[in-house]
């Protein structure tokens, strides 16, 4: 199989899907490679070692997909890659299809093998951990008095206690944000809804973290005394109602931070709305917020190393086996089809947008 690897065109995004340690591997299987130029310069690998690997540099994106007959690449396509999908190919990234509209409309006008990353993991995205960790320092960051904070030390000083953090659901990303926050002495509360979560970090983090059952109640009684707030929930894209309304930012300190990881617009933060690393932040009410939705960009060789690990055995396997065998064959990759010649596959994107979908099941018999 021809496999190509596109450069990312995401603003502020400078991962890279596979490195050259899995190229390598591809390349002796037997399959060609094809890595548009400089796709993992900004991530720490160089064109050189690429073709050490054996794949084959090209200059243009354009090339990828006319000779791929599967494109990986971390991000959504973009609308200028639109006109560039070949009907039949096999396309492997982080769609994100539920909220796009118009990328899906593309991806069935097109009639491509499209499915999304995010949903495969059997074990969760390391981008997960990377994205809880980094947010946590993100966060941090901005609490200073010359970035528009508050001007409060994350671990605090003799006679000075450290930052109130909040920290909203308790899962890879949560935990990772806790994590770091806890190591640095902030005073943390983590909540969640589900109890054996809750129990879990009582083990697992020190006791300056403590735990609480998730409701808006819980957290109007919190936010009074909270420097710094982490959203780590995946919101339901049908709901309507929100953890953090606008009205609640009235509670929060002035110079207060809500960093929000999940960057769900609609979502448990009112008020979120995407931000690059151009502009990361954006202030409501007096409280700053950190919008960036694609915070892994800004590590892109940990991320980078980490995330072709994970998705290296999907691609793998698709390209030894096929596609439609590797689906057959692992319900994890089945969890991601979400366009397949056509018909849409993906049971979120259906329901929220209101489109008949098939299951990957039924339609792969």
């Amino acid at each position: 199989m021809k496999i190509g690897i596109l450069k990312e065109v995401k603003d502020g995004e400078s991962r890279v899907v596979l490195t050259p340690t899995e190229v390598k591997v591809l390349s002796r299987n037997g399959h060609s490679v094809l890595v548009e130029k400089n796709a993992g310069l900004n991530a720490g690998f160089p064109d050189q070692l690429y073709l050490e690997a054996g794949a084959e540099i090209t200059q243009l994106a354009k090339d990828i997909f006319e000779q791929s007959d599967m494109v990986v690449k971390v991000k959504e396509i973009s609308p200028k890659e639109y006109a560039l999908l070949q009907p039949g190919q096999i396309l492997f990234s982080c769609l994100h299809p539920a909220a796009n509209k118009e990328e899906v409309d593309v991806l069935l006008e097109k009639k491509v093998v499209a499915i999304t990353a995010e949903d495969t993991h059997r074990f969760g995205s390391p981008n997960c951990e990377v994205a809880g960790k980094l947010g946590a320092l993100m966060g941090i960051q901005y609490l200073l008095s010359t970035n528009g904070g508050l001007g409060k030390l994350v671990g605090g000083v003799g006679g000075v206690p450290g930052i109130q953090a909040l920290v909203l659901g308790g899962g890879i990303v949560g935990k990772s944000a806790v994590d770091v926050l806890a190591s640095l002495r902030a005073q943390v509360r983590l909540l969640d809804i589900n109890i054996g979560v809750l129990r879990e970090a009582q083990f697992l983090f020190p006791k300056n973290v403590t735990t609480g059952f998730s409701n808006q109640e819980t957290i109007k009684e919190i936010l009074p005394n909270v420097d710094l707030v982490i959203n780590c929930v995946k919101w339901p894209k049908q709901r309507a109602d929100h953890l953090i309304t606008r009205e609640m930012l009235c509670m929060m300190q002035k110079g207060s931070v809500i960093v929000d990881i999940s960057a769900d617009v609609g979502g448990a933060i009112e008020t979120y709305r995407p931000t690059t690393f151009n502009e990361p932040v954006y202030t409501v009410d007096g409280v700053i917020h950190f919008g960036v939705d694609n915070i892994p960009g800004a590590v892109p060789n940990t991320a980078s190393i980490a995330y072709a690990a994970s998705v290296f055995p999907h691609i793998h396997s698709i390209a030894n086996n096929g596609v439609e065998k590797a689906l057959i064959d692992d319900e994890y990759l089945r969890k991601g089809l979400t366009a397949f010649k056509g018909v849409l596959t993906h049971e979120e994107t259906g329901n929220i947008q209101e489109r008949q979908w098939v299951k990957p099941e039924e339609l792969l018999n």
